[in-house]
């Protein structure tokens, strides 16, 4: 809807799976766009106070895969609507990632919200599992935060360790290059496993059971913990 209207802003974020109320509770974000950036208000209904309130921005405390829905709010309110600020004049966003290079390598001649929108899904496409598919909650773990000198000391003893600069005093570290340093990636046991493409990603194959993934991920975090140091933060709810 929004980029046949060309109303800008959320382009960046196509193909993410998933229900409009649910993206101001993980502020979802992808390809260097998150949910907070196009966030106007959101109303939502307390289960138990069984009032309508409204929340600002402000209000959702957002912050990386994070807002008050995650944490003090948990299980207290459901979202019954969102207010997106969209742009009529659009400001691309195209640096992050493999964006640049499937826009030259589709031919791109005229930038256009399309034309991101239609990279990004191709770059999704070719590398994460289709829930419909294979059962999938997306990035399982969120990329974590550490301290320059962390970094600088992971960087000598591991030269390839993939991050980038996140302020002036810490980098952020790619979850899934850890995880596929610790060898999990296309892993599987029985029907849990690690996506063959995406470390970063744990599959259900059929009948795996919620602990059986939860397990997995406790095993994963735990040889991420021994080999680099570093502790792996669930993105996804655990109920």
């Amino acid at each position: 809807h929004c980029i046949s209207n060309n109303y800008a802003g959320v382009e960046n974020l196509s193909l993410i799976p998933g229900n409009v109320g649910a993206s101001p509770m993980q502020n979802i974000g992808a390809y260097g766009v998150e949910i907070k950036d196009v966030f106007e208000e959101l109303e939502a209904y307390h289960i138990h106070e069984r009032t309508v309130q409204k929340f600002s921005a402000n209000d959702c405390v957002f912050g990386y895969r994070e807002s008050v829905f995650k944490r003090k709010y948990k299980d207290a309110f459901v979202i019954l609507n969102v207010t997106f600020r969209l742009r009529k004049q659009p400001v691309y966003n195209t640096s992050y990632g493999a964006i640049e290079q499937e826009l030259e390598a589709m031919n791109v001649k005229e930038l256009s919200i399309k034309a991101i929108s239609d990279a990004v899904i191709h770059i999704r496409s070719s590398k994460l599992p289709d829930p419909k598919v294979i059962g999938n909650a997306g990035s399982f773990f969120k990329n974590p935060t550490i301290p320059n000198i962390q970094f600088s000391e992971l960087k000598n003893q591991f030269p390839n360790i993939v991050g980038y600069a996140v302020g002036s005093e810490e980098n952020k570290v790619a979850a899934g290059w850890l995880i596929e340093q610790c060898g999990w990636k296309g892993y599987r046991e029985a029907d849990a496993g690690c996506h063959a493409k995406q470390a970063l990603v744990l599959v259900n194959y059929g009948n795996a059971k919620g602990a059986d993934i939860y397990n997995l991920s406790a095993k994963i975090i735990e040889s991420v913990r021994q080999k680099f140091g570093i502790e792996l933060e669930r993105e996804v709810n655990i109920i």
